[in-house]
């Protein structure tokens, strides 16, 4: 593979700054613009530790002084000969020590295509590899450790059992049929029926994480919904922390949706606060209703806020109506500091009954603690030792679902006495998803696409 070079730090003036180059000969290149202090040629530095030295543009000049490292494949990220230059990070000193390394006979790296390469050169499977980009993505430390986790091999680790058990199967059955000769003892059809029970429940398990590993990923979509001035927008401010919409005493001052990101018990939420839900003459104001209704019918959480300071109006139990056609909906009822009594009733909801009802101030913060609760309650973490071995896309869904349902196939043949070429057929259709799963026999259109989402430099 030819050499290549990319700024991995972004554009922004920052701190440090870091190129990356990958390829075979690139310690000979690098040392065109880089002169160590200690006097030794580049290829000549001990791997894997930092040099302090200068960085020279492409006409030798020096443009910086940093640290430089050099990485011998096959132990390097990508698998190759790598290096890394640690310098100021001024977007003008990186483009120029980029530049003297193109001049050198370096080309520009495309996105993603270091990790790629870690990939082509067996240092990474796709399960991995898609972790990189969940890391860089991360918006929580859940996230975060199960990205890590992931880019560990903790998926990985789950499919290889289930591989081997199915590769066992198979590798017998055309031993026996290619070798009828040789002492190779028949495959008994309990114990394929044992190899394939035991793997279409492991793949049931691991389907059974998707929730969990959309919602590390992705967050939860949560549609805050309510009667004009219930309280929504005082709800979302005080969950972000910052006044993000406008609040007034006037009914109707929403009147598009307005989205926040924000941790709520520990739970990404993909705020999304609405127009009132009311019957309006207003025409921009029935456009803003409509849009509520459409986020409330999409998102995976709904908020049904009530002005707890007032008695419930029909307008109130339409929208309690409405949220309880969502299967997770909480009840609010905001404004608690402005109530004469506490004893003020939220039992009055209709069926199907939230998941939780709370009462809280969106100004004095009273109530927040009980709707963290109820959200974490509604979306729980999991066990942490399942970190790294769930299912974040829907790649790697559509791949266990596709296997799973080739061992059920499997299965069914066995029970009803087709031939063992049957039972083979589904097994290894099943394998051909698993080994798509990790990268073993993933088109090329399918790995072209997953590195297409990384940044460049990574």
């Amino acid at each position: 593979m030819d050499i290549i070079a990319a700024i991995a730090t972004g554009h922004s003036p920052t701190a440090i700054g870091i190129i990356r180059v990958s390829g075979e000969g690139c310690f000979a290149l690098c040392d065109q613009v880089f002169r160590a202090a200690n006097g030794r040629p580049f290829p000549e530095q001990p791997s894997h530790k930092m040099v302090f030295g200068e960085m020279l543009d492409a006409e030798s000049r020096v443009i910086d002084r940093g640290l430089a490292v050099r990485f011998p494949g096959p132990h390097s990220y990508t698998g190759e000969d790598s290096a890394e230059f640690h310098c100021h990070g001024s977007p003008v000193v990186l483009r120029e020590l980029l530049d003297a390394l193109f001049a050198a006979g370096a080309r520009q790296a495309k996105a993603g295509e270091f990790t790629q390469r870690a990939f082509l050169n067996g240092r990474l499977d796709l399960t991995q590899a898609e972790a990189v980009i969940d890391l860089i993505d991360a918006e929580t430390a859940t996230a975060a450790r199960n990205a890590a986790a992931q880019l560990d091999g903790g998926l990985r680790r789950v499919l290889e059992p289930i591989q081997d058990s199915l590769l066992d199967i198979t590798s017998r059955f055309y031993a026996v049929v290619d070798y009828p000769d040789e002492d190779i003892e028949d495959v008994k059809p309990e114990q394929v029926a044992e190899a394939l029970s035991s793997a279409e429940k492991q793949l049931s398990s691991l389907l059974a994480t998707c929730q969990r590993g959309k919602v590390l990923k992705s967050g939860v979509r949560t549609a805050i919904v309510g009667r004009p001035n219930a309280g929504k927008s005082s709800l979302l401010n005080a969950l972000a922390g910052y006044e993000r919409a406008i609040v007034t005493d006037i009914p109707g001052t929403t009147r598009d949706t307005v989205e926040e990101s924000v941790l709520c018990g520990g739970v990404l939420l993909r705020l999304i606060d609405t127009a009132g839900i009311r019957d309006t003459e207003d025409v921009v104001e029935q456009k803003g209703v409509e849009r509520s209704r459409k986020a409330l019918e999409s998102a995976d959480l709904v908020l049904a806020v009530v002005d707890g300071s007032v008695p419930l109006t029909d307008e109130d139990l339409e929208v309690l109506r409405l949220a309880a056609e969502n299967p997770r909906w909480i009840a609010v009822f905001s404004k608690c500091d402005l109530w004469d009594t506490k004893a003020h009733s939220v039992g009055i909801i209709g069926s199907p009954a939230p998941a939780a009802s709370v009462t809280l101030s969106s100004v004095t913060g009273e109530g927040l603690g009980d709707l963290e609760n109820a959200v974490a309650a509604l979306f729980p973490a999991g066990d942490p030792k399942e970190a790294g071995s769930l299912l974040t896309d829907q790649r790697q869904e559509e791949a266990v679902r596709r296997a799973r349902d080739a061992v059920r196939r499997a299965k069914d043949a066995l029970e009803n006495g087709l031939t063992p070429d049957a039972v083979l057929t589904d097994a290894e259709e099943a394998l051909d998803s698993l080994g798509e799963l990790t990268g073993r026999t993933a088109k090329e259109e399918i790995v072209s696409r997953i590195f297409s989402r990384f940044c460049v430099g990574k």
